[in-house]
Parts: structure tokens; C-alpha cells; sequence
């Protein structure tokens, strides 16, 4: 019989297989948005989520993916709770998931930092994911999905989504 830790472990392993549909490149473990999984005194494997937006319309298809994958894996009961406290941050993105976005054409959201710019609008240059300039600016505050603004290069003068810092 398997241990508790194998357990949780192989539920570990079966959500990395779990993406975004809205980045499909990305993760549920790249994106962060795995807070806790748990195994109950009743043998219910719960899964705590947190949405990268309170808002987000991808989280419900997120959420049956995860159990899927899961019931698929021999976990018969699982639970997906959604907790908003503490809020998700790009911060949770992963090393792993910046390199995914940069690779997929998206640009990573931009390290935290202490640069007060951006209490008077302005930003640190962005670097296009295309051909790496830094000579880019911002078309709309929205891009594909509400998660990220569309730019352009001003160099390739190709566009490209960036994923908003929060």
C-alpha cells in the first residue's frame, strides 16, 4: 500500500500535466496556481487552486481538467477548492514558465521591482519576444485575453502579447 507522501507525489506529478488553456504552454505548476494539495482523513484528495484574476474564465475549465486528470490517475474522490486570499501574483510564475512565455512569443511579466515609474504610467521597456529589441511600445491595455496587454516591437514592428504584472 502507498504512502501518504507517494500518494501526494503522484498527484503532483499527474497535475504537471494539467495546462492553461488560454497559454497552453504553461501549467497549472508554471502558472503558480497550485497552493495545496492534501489528502482528508476520508481519502479525499483536495486540490486548493488560487485564479491568476478573481475573474478569470479559464479557472472552470482549469478546475474539471485538474479533476480529470486526477480520476484518470486513480484518485476516485477529489475536491478542487478556489481560494482568493492571498491574492495570485505574477511573482508565483515559475523560471521555467517565464522561459515557456518568452519561447511561446509572449513576453514574461516583469520581475518585481522597487522602480517607481510606475506610479507616474511610465514602464520599464519591455523586450520584444521576437527579436529581442527593447524598442517596443503599448498598443492596447488588453491583448488575447484580459491576463495580458498587446505591444508592438518597434524594430520587427511585430506585435505581441505581454503578460500583465499583478
Amino acid at each position: 500500500m502507498a504512502t501518504k507522501d507517494e500518494i501526494l507525489l503522484k498527484a503532483l506529478h499527474l497535475l504537471e500535466s494539467v495546462t492553461d488553456p488560454e497559454v497552453p504552454v504553461l501549467t497549472v505548476n508554471d502558472l503558480g496556481i497550485i497552493r495545496t494539495v492534501r489528502l482528508t482523513e476520508d481519502g479525499v484528495l483536495e486540490v486548493v487552486i488560487t485564479p491568476t484574476y478573481s475573474g478569470c474564465p479559464a479557472m472552470g475549465v482549469i478546475e474539471v481538467n485538474i479533476r480529470a486528470v486526477l480520476q484518470e490517475g486513480g484518485f476516485e474522490n477529489v475536491r478542487v477548492i478556489t481560494v482568493l486570499s492571498p491574492a495570485w501574483t505574477t511573482d508565483w510564475l515559475s523560471a521555467h514558465g517565464r522561459q515557456k512565455l518568452l519561447e511561446y512569443g509572449i513576453a514574461p511579466p516583469a520581475e518585481a521591482s522597487m522602480d517607481k515609474k510606475a506610479l507616474f504610467g511610465e514602464r520599464k521597456a519591455l523586450v520584444c519576444p521576437h527579436c529581442g529589441a527593447s524598442n517596443t511600445e503599448m498598443i492596447s491595455q488588453f491583448g488575447s485575453t484580459a491576463c495580458k496587454a498587446l505591444f508592438r516591437c518597434r524594430e520587427c514592428l511585430e506585435p505581441f502579447d505581454y503578460f500583465k504584472c499583478h
